[in-house]
């Protein structure tokens, strides 16, 4: 017989019970009353009634100077030009493909904005219109980057630069796109032997790190070859630790993520999302980073 694994109800106490750093956030719900005074501006998440300043949605209190918004708790991915992130293609069009990405409306690629097999940069024509099937087809996961918004909030991507494209093997973890910490790079090679994808839309790739870099593909050749056994072990842990550090609603950067991996290193894969490891490794993780901080 297999063996089954019981678990007791335990009152666990807060991870961590010391105020952040700068106070208490101010935490709302919607329809509270943020601030009578009139002298403050409205942003996103609020609406003004009877001259008091009302939280639209649930989140935190933001100011900067007279303006104050709520930043959600949970929300869909709103683009912002310049963004990283990692879509499904949903749909082929004429002239276009379709992406989910996360956000309320899917996202588009044009033709024009992807750079040809091999890198090639030239006007497209009736025949690679026809041929957008043998680039991209429906289920294939991409890398993109954020060109533009439309005047009605969906996004339109690029795929210009060689680091973007079609992606391989690997693992897709969906986080909320908040916990997700905006840095120069989103691409990570960690020295464990994988490597990330933190897509500022919530989803998050997690690959084995390849051996040479190979750019004449131009970003539309999957490589397909069975990924060793050492790696994929390397991969499920990191998803693991990845929602570990969701579960505690911990920022994602390359950092954290390589602590968290680090500390779970005498735990079993398995493991790792068992209450009480979770709790132990993400502590760990998170000290370490106080400390380097410090």
């Amino acid at each position: 017989m297999a063996a089954v694994t019981m678990r007791l109800p335990a009152v666990r106490p807060p991870l961590d019970s010391r105020a952040p750093r700068g106070g208490e956030k101010h935490l709302v719900a919607p329809g509270d009353t943020i601030t009578t005074d009139t002298g403050y501006m409205r942003g996103h998440g609020t609406y003004v009634e009877d001259d008091k300043l009302i939280a639209s949605v649930a989140g935190v209190v933001e100011r900067v100077n007279k303006l104050v918004c709520v930043r959600a708790l949970k929300a869909r991915y709103n683009g912002e030009i310049g963004d990283i992130v990692v879509g499904r293609i949903t749909e082929v069009q004429q002239k276009r493909w379709k992406v989910e990405t996360n956000s309320r409306l899917d996202s588009v690629l044009l033709l024009s904005s992807i750079n040809l097999p091999g890198g090639e940069l030239r006007r497209k024509s009736v025949e690679d219109e026809l041929a957008m099937r043998d680039y991209l087809q429906e289920g294939d996961l991409i890398s993109a980057e954020v060109q533009s918004i439309f005047s009605d909030g969906a996004v339109s991507l690029h795929t210009r630069s060689l680091k973007y494209g079609k992606l391989g093997q690997g693992v897709l973890v969906q986080v909320s796109p908040s916990l997700v910490k905006r840095q120069k790079t989103h691409f990570h090679d960690l020295p464990c032997g994988a490597s990330v994808i933190l897509g500022n839309n919530g989803f998050i790739w997690i690959y084995p790190t390849p051996e040479q870099k190979d750019d004449e593909a131009g970003g539309y050749t999957a490589n397909l070859e069975p990924v060793p056994l050492s790696d994929r072990e390397v991969i499920s842990r990191l998803r693991n630790c990845i929602m570990a550090l969701v579960t505690h609603k911990m920022m994602l950067f390359d950092t954290s993520i390589l602590y968290c991996y680090e500390a779970s290193l005498p735990h079993q894969i398995k493991d790792i999302l068992k209450p009480e490891v979770t709790e132990e490794i993400v502590l760990e993780a998170r000290q370490r980073l106080l400390d380097s901080e410090g």
